[in-house]
């Protein structure tokens, strides 16, 4: 094909707060940046890299390296060119997903319409949670006056202090709170008693209890608790829905973990068939990521959409908010616009 460029360069994203869960803890997230440049227009991707995940900028940009987008007949056959990118080489989920994202951003803007619209999806807009990390009870508070504007929390638990951080933030308000585990908990007797508890707090859901291999531990808490249990960790993709079916109530849906919106999609529609839940979440992203994500956002149970919101440097403008709702602006693609005036690397 001519005229089609794809470029892509490393940035890294500076947390507002040290973010801090059950595993690890970190001040910034490094990203890999698309381009793809075809008559005229550009789409715009994202790989975001949290350390836990297997791989780095100099990873995906070797895999990006690999592909020659010249060689497809027409662009906007993203189900084909896709498929054929994810057969290449195994893994790179957060690679495929910034080529995802790239497409399906540029399919819009060549249709001249957002790519809700593309897909056949409402313009609705979702109440995102708004991340609280695991930190003394001072910092809790004050990002609580941060999360101000929003309706629900998103709690990071895992640690010894868990009672104390719900008992700290209900000391302030009764919002609604989703508590991520990040795999934290190790005893199920101790787990069943803190989801009593939890559900006293207005807790609504618990996210990866478990060690995402426990599949006896989690099993067992799902089949016991009065507050639904997520899974996270323990679900990437597709294939992997049949694995964790019976073991959970819902998956949370990433585009980083899954490949991109291609994949995602198929995810919900075959949880729905299996009546699992859905959350649309999201890593450490710039407002490309978690623009393309609210594109589907509408098809999910629960939004967990804020990662542009926790950080310091975005590269793009995109997604609007009010009062922590997240809608689609209604602009061609995924609806971003990248803001000029930040200091970026070369691109490759």
């Amino acid at each position: 094909m001519r005229n089609i460029k794809l470029s892509y360069y490393p940035y890294t994203l500076k947390l507002k707060h040290p973010f801090t869960i059950a595993t690890n803890s970190r001040t910034t997230t490094p990203i890999v940046l698309v381009e793809i440049e075809y008559d005229g227009l550009t789409g715009y991707g994202e790989a975001s890299l949290p350390p836990y995940l297997p791989e780095t900028q100099m990873s995906v940009q070797e895999f990006l390296s690999s592909i020659d987008l010249s060689r497809y007949n027409d662009i906007t056959d993203i189900e084909s060119i896709l498929a054929d990118i994810d057969k290449s080489i195994p893994g790179n989920n957060a690679a495929k997903a910034s080529v995802d994202i790239a497409l399906h951003d540029l399919k819009g803007k060549i249709l001249g319409v957002p790519v809700y619209k593309m897909l056949g999806l409402p313009k609705k807009g979702m109440f995102t949670s708004y991340t609280i990390g695991i930190d003394s009870n001072e910092m809790i508070l004050n990002k609580l006056k941060e999360a101000d504007k929003f309706k629900i929390l998103k709690v990071k638990l895992g640690s010894k202090n868990d009672r104390d951080i719900i008992e700290t933030i209900r000391r302030i308000t009764n919002k609604p709170i989703y508590a991520d585990i990040n795999q934290g908990w190790s005893n199920r007797y101790e787990a069943i008693d803190m989801c009593f508890w939890l559900q006293t707090k207005n807790v609504v859901l618990i996210e990866q209890p478990f060690k995402k291999n426990n599949i006896e531990d989690n099993e067992w808490l799902n089949q016991r608790s009065p507050i639904p249990i997520i899974a996270d960790e323990a679900v990437q993709r597709l294939e992997d829905i049949d694995r964790i079916k019976n073991i959970y109530s819902g998956i949370n849906i990433k585009l980083m973990k899954c490949t991109g919106l291609n994949e995602a999609l198929k995810m919900i529609n075959y949880a729905r068939e299996l009546n699992l839940s859905v959350m649309i979440g999201c890593m450490t992203e710039t407002s490309c990521a978690i623009s393309a994500a609210a594109q589907i956002s509408s098809l999910a149970d629960w939004a967990d959409l804020d990662g542009n919101i926790l950080i310091t440097n975005d590269s793009f403008e995109g997604v609007s908010g009010i009062d922590g709702m997240i809608i689609p602006n209604g602009n061609p693609g995924i609806g971003i616009r990248k803001i000029t005036n930040l200091s970026l690397p070369k691109l490759v």
